[in-house]
């Protein structure tokens, strides 16, 4: 003999205290995504790890960050080196090429002349007082900007993942960067 009708037994049936608990449950919930659509996103890609390119992704990330905005920072060929520890410390000023290098391009591209650029650069920015890349990183992590390492510029680099600051998310693939600029409301290449 089948019922069809419900039990009425008491373990599937809730009391009113029970069922007050869970619309106010249901109703944070409701709340906090709600909460979560109101908040901005960026996705930057950084393809770039020259000097000079380090400063504008950590800078824009950490001053979003600091607004309240879930961000994160994909970093991919040259910009790679951004996130390298060793090789973050000695990241060099390009000065052939750059428009605004106070020198013509035949000076620029003698033998020394990107050392002395990146030399004259870390000299500026220390007397501004300006954070330096690593001081940028540290600062974008504290705040909870998510520092992306791809995996595929890791393999084809050769480079070993432990060879990045702590708490850079490695291990991440195109795919991963491509849904979080489309959910976001901002994305930048730099």
């Amino acid at each position: 003999m089948s019922t069809d009708t419900p039990s009425t037994g008491d373990d599937e049936s809730m009391t009113e205290a029970q069922l007050q608990a869970r619309i106010e449950e249901l109703e944070k919930s409701v709340a906090e995504l709600e909460a979560d659509d109101d908040q901005k996103k960026m996705t930057i890609v950084a393809t770039q790890g020259t000097f000079d390119m380090a400063y504008p992704p950590l800078i824009l990330a950490s001053t979003a960050a600091a607004f309240g905005w879930d961000v994160v920072v994909f970093h991919t060929f040259w910009g790679l080196d951004i996130l390298h520890e060793e090789k973050s410390e000695t990241l060099q000023l390009s000065a052939v090429g750059n428009p605004n290098m106070p020198m013509p391009n035949a000076l620029a591209a003698l033998p020394g002349m990107d050392r002395m650029a990146t030399w004259m650069m870390e000299k500026r920015i220390e007397e501004n007082g300006t954070a330096s890349i690593e001081e940028l990183i540290d600062l974008s992590l504290d705040q909870g900007v998510e520092l992306q390492a791809c995996q595929m510029t890791i393999d084809l680099m050769d480079y070993d993942e432990d060879d990045f600051y702590d708490d850079v998310t490695v291990g991440v693939g195109a795919a991963t960067a491509l849904q979080h600029m489309a959910e976001s409301d901002i994305q930048l290449l730099v």
